[in-house]
């Protein structure tokens, strides 16, 4: 007699001891095979809400750890989605189940695959959450004769628990993502550890970097609002990537414009000198990938866009703002205002980005006095310095 209450219990309480997902698979598939059900493949499916990825799967073999995959929305569209049993059960919300061995039919090209593998049976079913949205778990044996009545009434015993642990991960996995996506990892770790009252800031010292699209007014009054859209999504879409890829964070996009930070820490003065380094760098990139943008619109026969750039180093508060029901965070202070002052200066001058006095002496790429210039609502005049060998 099989005796899967244990494992069931272990999912009504919360899947105790076991951190993420992967984990609760991993224990669940070992502990189901040691009771004695003949699983020796297992898939979960679960959809997210994420700009890039429609879902993550976990793949269980026994003998072996879960192996966590991520999936782009291309993939609903792809023959090998559309064609599975994957589909079939978000479609209808039934479990599916098909033996592999003899004359049974094989309605599913992954069916073929997995007989060839020596499978016998498999077993689809739904992980269905309270919100209304169906999710998928597949289970595969190589068991001569398949999976018994009995094994299929114990893995369908687990399916209701299941659910709700797979629900209570994803939401906590969609509550991250949409953190990240929309006001960036740092402030979203934040958020999520409980610093959201209005006031909760700190000081945090960082390199600014604040950008600008050139003409933007211009731009606007001419071409319809779905077309700036894209225009928009292309210029960040030049900066974006490279500012994360070298640990700067975007903390927001103020129209055509971007304030984004690459935090200092307590770094020491190799540290800081190398996070000065990695902000040029994104900065090189940035320009680089906006020349490439530039040769493809040309290509169709559209006229350039342009953006200007500051970088500037020092001291804001980090945290919280707004009203009592509607936050923001973000960065503010005196160097944020310096470094959006500087930025105005590239639509004056012949260099696309610049930076201040205290950044040029973080960084130890070349850089090039430029000129002093008296900056609205900013103190003394300031030094504008300029990469030596361009962006």
């Amino acid at each position: 007699m099989l005796d899967v209450q244990p494992i069931f219990d272990w999912l009504v309480e919360g899947a105790p001891g076991a951190v993420g997902a992967a984990a609760v698979v991993q224990r669940m598939c070992d502990d189901l095979h040691a009771a004695g059900v003949p699983v020796e493949r297992v898939a979960a499916y679960v959809r997210t809400l994420h700009p890039h990825v429609m879902g993550r799967s976990f793949m269980w073999k026994l003998g072996g750890k879960v192996a966590v995959g991520e999936a782009p929305y291309a993939l609903l569209r792809s023959k090998e989605f559309l064609e599975s049993p994957m589909q079939a059960v978000y479609q209808d919300g039934r479990a599916l189940r098909r033996k592999l061995v003899d004359a049974a039919p094989r309605d599913f090209p992954v069916l073929e695959s997995l007989a060839a593998e020596g499978f016998t049976d498999y077993l689809a079913s739904p992980l269905r959450f309270l919100g209304g949205e169906v999710h998928c778990i597949t289970f595969a044996t190589k068991q001569p004769g398949g999976f018994s009545d009995e094994h299929v009434a114990a893995l369908t015993k687990l399916m209701a628990p299941l659910s709700r642990i797979a629900e209570i991960l994803a939401l906590g996995r969609v509550a991250v993502n949409l953190l990240d996506t929309y006001v960036g990892h740092s402030a979203g770790e934040r958020i999520i550890a409980g610093r959201i009252q209005r006031g909760d800031t700190e000081t945090i010292r960082a390199v600014l970097w604040c950008s600008d699209l050139r003409g933007f007014t211009e731009l606007a009054g001419s071409v319809a609002p779905s077309t700036l859209i894209g225009v928009l999504n292309d210029l960040f879409e030049c900066q974006v990537p490279a500012i994360e890829r070298h640990g700067g964070e975007v903390l927001k996009f103020i129209g055509d414009g971007l304030l984004a930070i690459f935090p200092l820490g307590d770094a020491d003065a190799a540290r800081a000198h190398a996070v000065g380094d990695a902000a040029v760098a994104a900065a090189s990139e940035a320009f680089a990938a906006l020349a490439s943008l530039n040769d493809a619109r040309a290509g169709r026969g559209e006229p350039p866009i342009r953006f200007g750039l500051a970088l500037h180093v020092g001291d804001v508060a980090y945290g919280n703002i707004g009203g009592a029901g509607r936050l923001d965070f973000t960065c503010i202070g005196p160097a944020v205002n310096l470094a959006a002052r500087l930025e105005g200066l590239t639509g004056k001058l012949t260099h696309p980005w610049v930076a201040s006095a205290e950044f040029a002496r973080l960084t130890t790429r070349p850089m090039k006095e430029v000129g002093a210039f008296e900056l609205k609502g900013v103190a003394g005049s300031q030094t504008v310095f300029a990469p030596a060998a361009g962006p």
